[in-house]
């Protein structure tokens, strides 16, 4: 194994906050051995406040630390002591627009437009845009008592999937639907990574919360890589302590 990839919501870190000192204790201790790469649908805000506000990594760890915000359509890199995005696949500004408008429109017609929110329901990241029902930073219990079969998700992103059919509308996390152009997923990203560090898929490992049928991790194992299901970060930190021992004897396969 040379480079693990993870998702970040209840695999590194529970949903939105964030990253527990044992974790940062463990990604840096991997970080010595081998390339990692955060890949989720969130922004690179998000990214900076869960992960890097509390990852005590060297500048020598962090060089190799790929960030991959929205599924991979933006890619970050660290080099000379600063972030640097490498690139960004954004949505025209009329894409953007319309996927506002159906996803507005229809939560209302549906009744899921909440009242009472933690944050902004709709997010403009450039490359995405998120409806999240009840706020970005809504508390891990309102959020899985919302929506517990996902029926929500469901009825809002078939209906909008219609009024912007050249575009790719599907469920997030656990209150949310995410529109990217077609094809893009977590697949598309880490597709983006093989091509960008050129390390053979045979050599890479993603770890995920959401690797079911139907996850949003799914795709990566769908594309053939490597995968480990995870229940939450604690197991996360027992997988990435093996995977340390794993990248500490490159002779042996793991």
């Amino acid at each position: 194994m040379k480079l693990a990839a993870f998702d970040l919501d209840d695999t590194l870190a529970p949903s939105k906050s964030s990253l527990p000192p044992l974790m940062d204790e463990r990604l840096c201790a991997l970080l010595d051995v081998a390339d990692v790469c955060i890949i989720s649908g969130g922004h690179i805000g998000q990214f900076r406040t869960q992960v890097l506000a509390h990852l005590h990594a060297d500048d020598a760890q962090l060089e190799r630390l790929h960030l991959m915000p929205t599924c991979g359509t933006r890619y970050f890199r660290y080099r000379d002591q600063q972030w640097h995005q490498i690139y960004a696949m954004d949505l025209s500004a009329d894409e953007r627009q319309r996927a506002i408008e159906s996803l507005t429109r229809h939560a209302h017609d549906l009744g899921i437009w909440e009242s009472h929110t933690w944050g902004d329901i709709i997010e403009d990241r450039g490359s995405q845009i998120t409806f999240s029902a009840l706020g970005q930073e809504a508390p891990l219990e309102a959020k899985r008592a919302w929506d517990p079969d996902g029926t929500k998700k469901v009825a809002l992103a078939e209906r909008v999937a219609r009024d912007v059919p050249e575009l790719s509308v599907r469920g997030g996390g656990s209150t949310s639907v995410d529109i990217t152009r077609q094809g893009v997923d977590k697949a598309f990203g880490m597709r983006h990574l093989v091509e960008a560090t050129r390390i053979a898929v045979s050599d890479i490992v993603f770890v995920g919360d959401r690797l079911d049928e139907g996850g949003n991790d799914y795709p990566v194992k769908a594309a053939g890589f490597t995968t480990i299901p995870v229940s939450g970060w604690e197991q996360c930190a027992e997988v990435i302590a093996q995977l340390i021992e794993c990248a500490s004897r490159p002779e042996e396969h793991c």
